[in-house]
C-alpha cells in the first residue's frame, strides 16, 4: 500500500489534457496540504497549552502575549481548519457533480465522506479548546442538540461525563482533537489515496 501511495503521488506516465487545473482543480491535494498544515501548526501549539479548566484560557492568552509568533501560529491554524472544511466539501460537491461516486468508486466516496464527517468532528472539538466564553457556549449548545438526537444522549454521555468545559470533558476533547481524529483521518486518506490508485478509472492519468 505504501508503495501504491507513492506512486499516486508521483505517477510515471501523465497526460497533457489530465494537468489542467480544472479536471479535479486540485481539491483533494489541496485538502491534504491543509491537513498537513494543520498537524504542524497544532503541534506548536502543543507544546504552551494546558489541557486543564484552569489552564487552558491562561495559556492561550500566554501564547498570543508573550510568544515570539504564537497569536500568528494560533491564528493560521484556525484559518486552516476553516479552509479545510471549505475543500473537503467542495472536493465532495465536486464528486457528485461529476458523478465520480458510482461503480467501482464507491468505497473511495464512503472514505471521503468519512473524511468530511472526520473534518467537522475535528473542528468542533477544537472548538472548546480555548476555553473563552464562545467555545464553552458553543460546545454546550452543540451537547444539547445532541441530546435530542436518537441514541445522542449515550453519545453526550461519552463526550462530556462530567459537563462541558469540566476537567474530563475537556481532556476527552482534547484527545480527540490532537490524536484521535487526526490519526483516524490520516489513515482514512491514506486509504483514499491507495483507493485511487487501484481503481484508476478515477484519475485517468493512473
Amino acid at each position: 500500500m505504501f508503495e501504491d501511495f507513492v506512486r499516486h503521488l508521483f505517477p510515471r506516465v501523465v497526460r497533457e489534457r489530465d494537468l489542467s487545473i480544472a479536471y479535479t482543480f486540485c481539491l483533494g491535494g489541496l485538502a491534504f496540504t491543509a491537513m498537513l498544515l494543520l498537524a504542524v501548526t497544532g503541534l506548536l501549539l502543543l507544546f504552551y497549552y494546558q489541557a486543564t479548566p484552569e489552564g487552558a484560557y491562561r495559556s492561550i492568552l500566554f501564547l498570543e502575549s508573550s510568544v515570539t509568533g504564537g497569536s500568528y501560529i494560533r491564528a493560521l491554524h484556525r484559518m486552516l481548519s476553516h479552509l479545510l472544511l471549505c475543500l473537503v466539501f467542495l472536493h465532495v460537491l465536486r464528486v457528485v457533480l461529476t458523478g465520480a461516486y458510482a461503480g467501482a468508486r464507491e468505497r473511495n466516496w464512503m472514505t471521503g465522506v468519512g473524511l468530511l464527517l472526520l473534518a467537522l468532528f475535528g473542528a468542533y472539538t477544537g472548538y472548546l479548546l480555548p476555553m473563552d466564553q464562545l467555545s464553552f457556549w458553543a460546545t454546550r449548545t452543540g451537547m444539547e442538540l445532541l441530546a435530542v438526537a436518537p441514541l445522542g444522549g449515550v453519545v453526550r454521555d461519552i463526550l462530556v461525563p462530567d459537563g462541558v468545559g469540566k476537567p474530563v470533558s475537556l481532556l476527552r476533547f482534547y484527545a480527540l482533537h490532537v490524536a484521535v481524529v487526526p490519526g483516524l483521518m490520516f489513515a482514512l486518506a491514506f486509504v483514499h489515496f491507495f483507493l485511487v490508485r487501484r481503481n484508476k478509472g478515477v484519475l485517468p492519468y493512473l
